[in-house]
């Protein structure tokens, strides 16, 4: 089930920011969870793949994702070798994937909710951040699968255990059908995935509407919808603490982006 909670000032974003659980076995506090922020709170969590294929997802996938490694092998030879390599750089560059972006920073994924695009709707709309449950998420998978993290002692998949257990676009659907998916978090292939503290979920074939699988199957899965009348203001923060387009964008686009933002002239 979907627990929606509603933000209005930023005394209640504090349970967003700081939710960890203390580990007896680490005697450290530690988070389970993955964030996704969304500029606007009536968008469907969608791949981009489905968005840009539609019914024909799963005929176009194969072509993409081949004509895409066929000409990006140059940059990247070790896409060659796994098709989670593939799909992992391709969505990092805009390639229409299966993959869902998420964050293990709540910061990051604030971030996301409130940098829209054209600044002049930032109080048009509510945005919201999605939290997932990568634990509860994962006991849904095949056994199989959770014996690869108990192998490794893992909560969260890696390319290389993915392959281990799935070695083809194929195999993974039909293991997991609409019944899961697998959180994955991607090499260190760039600053930006780095800094974006990245995590992808890949959406299997079957599941034609993710938030449905969440709301039918966990029960950890939070959708924070923060006011669009408190956007500027969580905006000025997050800038307050160093969280903007220049740390998530390392280079001179983000830079830029950054800059054109700061200097906003709002309408009176």
């Amino acid at each position: 089930m979907i627990q929606e909670v509603r933000i209005t000032t930023l005394e209640e974003l504090m349970p967003l920011l700081s939710e960890q659980e203390y580990r007896p076995d680490l005697r450290r506090s530690r988070s389970p969870y993955v964030y996704r922020g969304m500029t606007n709170a009536s968008f469907q969590m969608v791949t981009s793949l489905r968005r840009n294929c539609k019914e024909l997802q799963r005929t176009l996938e194969p072509a993409i994702l081949k004509n895409f490694a066929k000409y990006a092998v140059i940059e990247d030879p070790s896409i060659a070798q796994s098709v989670w390599r593939q799909m992992i750089l391709g969505q990092h560059h805009g390639l229409p994937t299966r993959l869902l972006d998420w964050t293990q920073s709540a910061l990051v994924a604030l971030h996301f909710a409130v940098s829209e695009e054209d600044l002049g709707h930032m109080e048009n709309h509510d945005c919201m951040v999605w939290r997932i449950d990568m634990r509860e998420v994962h006991s849904l998978l095949p056994e199989p699968y959770q014996q690869v993290m108990q192998q490794y002692q893992a909560e969260v998949f890696s390319v290389d255990m993915l392959g281990q257990v799935a070695r083809s676009l194929e195999q993974y659907d039909r293991d997991l059908g609409d019944r899961g998916m697998v959180v994955l978090e991607p090499p260190s292939i760039n600053a930006r995935i780095v800094n974006q503290y990245s995590f992808f979920s890949v959406i299997p074939m079957d599941m034609e509407n993710v938030e449905d699988f969440l709301d039918r199957h966990t029960g950890h899965t939070v959708k924070y919808v923060i006011d669009r009348k408190l956007r500027w203001r969580v905006r000025d923060m997050l800038d307050q603490l160093n969280m903007s387009e220049r740390i998530v964008y390392p280079g001179l686009d983000g830079l830029s982006r950054w800059i054109a933002r700061h200097y906003y002239v709002k309408d009176s």
